[in-house]
């Protein structure tokens, strides 16, 4: 695998806010990049992927550049299929060897 610059995020919500927007951008591969091994799925299907159109963070928990550990809860806005809603999620992420990483989230 290919270096990224976007490895080196400094913050949890920094790779929050590239998670959006690979997702808003149909990027399966950063997506499985940079989710955790212990959670990360073997493939991400983003046939149906609505199309992501705004990113609130609601909250940050630690996730800075000297923790290793940080939750961010956001509120993401979506259109398609004639509908339109918000994803409120709480994520919690991980940094090991430098890198964060998404574990999993509670929708609320």
């Amino acid at each position: 695998m290919q270096p990224d610059p976007r490895d080196a995020l400094p913050t949890a919500e920094a790779l929050m806010r590239s998670r959006f927007e690979a997702f808003r951008d149909g990027d399966a591969e950063w997506l499985l990049r940079t989710w955790h091994p212990s959670t990360r799925p073997a493939e991400v299907d983003l046939g149906d992927n609505p199309t992501w159109r705004r990113l609130q963070i609601v909250e940050t928990v630690g996730g800075e550049a000297e923790d290793d550990e940080g939750i961010v809860e956001f509120r993401a806005s979506w259109v398609g299929g004639g509908e339109h809603g918000v994803l409120h999620e709480r994520s919690r992420f991980v940094r090991e060897g430098g890198r964060w990483y998404y574990v999993d989230g509670d929708v609320e």
